[in-house]
C-alpha cells in the first residue's frame, strides 16, 4: 500500500495485520476514490473514521488537505497512523484520535469538507455513524462510504443525499452530500 500522488507520493505504508482489525482499501479503489474528488482535496478539512492505517487521511494530506482528523478505537491503529503520519513528513496537518466512532461524533464541535467512513466490512457501523457525520460535514462537504458489494445504504440519512455509487470488483463506495444532485 503506498500513496498515490502528492508531496508523499510513493511512499510505502504499514499496514495492521489481522482481517478482523481492519479492512484496507485496495489501491485501485483507492485511485477511483481521489480521481472523483481531486478537485474538492486541496485546503480541505479531512475526518478519517475507522482510520485503520490512515491511507485515506494520508493520501487526502498528501494531496495539500489542510487538516486530518483520524479516528479508531484500536490503540495500535493509532500508532501505525503515527507511524505512517511520521514516515510521510505529515504528522503537523493531523490529530490521531483513539475513540469510538460514534463517541467521537457526538463529542465533535469540528466542521469537515470530507468524511471517509470504512469500517471493518462484519461491522455494522455506517447507519450508526452518518446521522452523526450529517451534524459534523460543511454544506458543500463529501462523505465517502465504503463498504462490501452485498451491504445496502440508504439513499438519505438526515440531511445527507446519495449523490453517487461505484462499484470497484467486491467493493461499492458511497458518495453522500447535503442536498446533492446526482450527477454532480
Amino acid at each position: 500500500m503506498k500513496v498515490i500522488t502528492g508531496t508523499a507520493k510513493g511512499k510505502p505504508l504499514k499496514t495492521l495485520e489481522g482481517a478482523d482489525i481492519v479492512s484496507p482499501t485496495a489501491q485501485k479503489v483507492k485511485e477511483g476514490i481521489f480521481s472523483s474528488i481531486q478537485f474538492n482535496v486541496p485546503g480541505a478539512r479531512v475526518l478519517d473514521l475507522f482510520a485503520g492505517s490512515g491511507q485515506l487521511g494520508i493520501e487526502a494530506l498528501s494531496r495539500d488537505a489542510s487538516l486530518c482528523v483520524f479516528v479508531d478505537q484500536s490503540r495500535e491503529a493509532a500508532n501505525t497512523v503515527i507511524e505512517n503520519l511520521k514516515y510521510t513528513n505529515l504528522f503537523t496537518k493531523a490529530r490521531v484520535i483513539t475513540s469510538e466512532a460514534t463517541r467521537y461524533l457526538s463529542f465533535c464541535k469540528d466542521e469537515f469538507d470530507i468524511v471517509f467512513i470504512d469500517p471493518p466490512y462484519r461491522k455494522e457501523l455506517v447507519d450508526e455513524v452518518m446521522p452523526l457525520v450529517g451534524e459534523i460535514i460543511a454544506e458543500d462537504g463529501i462523505v465517502i462510504c465504503e463498504t462490501e458489494l452485498r451491504k445496502e445504504l440508504e439513499e438519505c440519512y438526515g440531511a445527507l443525499t446519495l449523490a453517487k455509487k461505484y462499484k470497484y470488483g467486491k467493493t461499492l463506495i458511497w458518495r453522500y452530500q447535503i442536498n446533492s444532485e446526482a450527477g454532480e
